[in-house]
C-alpha cells in the first residue's frame, strides 16, 4: 500500500467539473462575426483578467500587461492597421486561395464591445533570468499561456474572443504608446456573441482541418514510432466524438470517454479559501458563484 508520500492526490475535479473544463476547450472559437453591441460588465472581464493573471509563467516572472482599448476612433485605426496589413500578405498567400482569403472575416475589431491587447513586458524579470538564460524566448511563451487562459475563462463565462494576428507589430507600438522593451503578444476582440461556431471558422470555409491527432504523437525521438496503446486509446476518442457530433450540438458536447469517478469521501468543495488565493483574487472570484472553484467553472 502506497504511504502518504507516494499516494496520488485526491483532489481531482468531479465529472460535471472536468466536462466543463473540456467543453470550455472543444467549444472555444476564434471569433471573428455573431458579436453583439452589449457592453461587457466589468465584473465579468474582471474574472477573464483574473484568469489570465494565474497562468503559468518561467521563473513566475508574469511578464504580461493588459491594455484595454475601448474608445471607438482608436479601434478604427487599429481596424485601418488590419486592413494595410491584409493587402501585404495577400501577395504571399497561394494564387489559388487568394479569392477565398478576401471572403474570409478575419476581425472583429469594431463589432466587439471592447479589445485587448495582452503585452509581453522582456525586463520584467531582468537581473534574474530563471528559466530564460538558456531560452530567453520563454517570456514570450508565458504570455502566450496568459492569452489562453483568458480565452478559455472567456468561453466559459459565454464571451466571444477573436484574435487578431494580420497586424504589423511597430505600427500597433506605435499606436498604443507602447515601449520598446515592451511586445504585443495578441490583440483581441472581445465581447457577448450571438452563437458560438460548431467547427472553426476557417474549417467551416474549407480552408483548412483538423489534423489526425495520432500522426502527430511520436514515441521517445522526433518521429520515432510507437506508443500503439497511446494512438488506439485517441482513436476511440475520436470515434465516440464523431458519434457525438450526429446526436448532439457542439455547444453541449462533452470530453468524450472521460471515465465517470465518484469523487473521494474525503473530497469536498474547494472553498475559495483553502485554494489560498490573495484577497483581491478571492473576492473577485466570489462573485462568479457560489463561494466555491467548480461553481465559478461551470457558471
Amino acid at each position: 500500500m502506497p504511504d502518504a508520500m507516494t499516494a496520488p492526490v485526491s483532489d481531482g475535479f468531479d465529472q460535471m467539473a472536468r466536462d466543463a473544463v473540456y467543453r470550455a476547450m472543444f467549444t472555444r472559437r476564434d471569433v471573428r462575426s455573431h458579436f453583439l453591441p452589449a457592453p461587457l460588465d466589468d465584473e465579468v472581464l474582471a474574472r477573464l483578467l483574473l484568469a489570465a493573471h494565474h497562468a503559468p509563467s518561467v521563473g513566475f516572472m508574469q511578464p504580461w500587461n493588459f491594455i484595454v482599448i475601448r474608445d471607438a476612433a482608436r479601434r478604427e485605426k487599429v481596424r485601418d492597421l488590419f486592413l494595410a496589413a491584409r493587402e501585404q500578405e495577400l501577395p504571399e498567400i497561394e494564387e489559388e486561395r487568394q479569392a477565398l482569403y478576401r471572403k474570409l472575416k478575419l476581425e472583429g475589431i469594431c463589432e466587439s464591445a471592447l479589445n485587448i491587447c495582452i503585452t509581453c513586458d522582456r525586463q520584467r524579470s531582468k537581473g534574474s533570468p530563471l528559466g530564460r538564460w538558456h531560452n530567453p524566448e520563454m517570456d514570450l511563451y508565458s504570455t502566450v499561456c496568459a492569452v489562453q487562459n483568458f480565452w478559455l475563462a472567456a468561453r466559459a463565462e459565454g464571451v466571444g474572443v477573436g484574435w487578431v494576428s494580420i497586424i504589423e507589430a511597430q505600427a500597433l507600438k506605435s499606436l498604443l504608446s507602447i515601449p520598446d522593451h515592451v511586445t504585443p503578444i495578441a490583440y483581441l476582440c472581445v465581447g457577448r456573441v450571438s452563437e458560438f461556431a460548431p467547427k472553426p471558422d476557417l474549417e467551416t470555409h474549407g480552408w483548412g482541418r483538423r489534423l489526425p491527432l495520432p500522426e502527430l504523437i511520436m514515441s521517445e525521438t522526433f518521429c520515432g514510432q510507437g506508443e500503439a496503446s497511446l494512438k488506439s486509446a485517441v482513436a476511440r476518442l475520436n470515434a465516440v466524438d464523431t458519434v457525438q457530433a450526429t446526436a448532439c450540438p457542439a455547444d453541449q458536447r462533452v470530453a468524450p470517454a472521460v471515465p465517470q469517478r465518484e469523487p473521494p469521501k474525503e473530497e469536498s468543495a474547494l472553498s475559495l479559501s483553502s485554494l489560498n488565493f490573495d484577497d483581491a483574487s478571492a473576492s473577485l472570484m466570489s462573485q462568479a458563484g457560489s463561494g466555491t472553484w467548480p461553481a465559478m467553472v461551470l457558471k
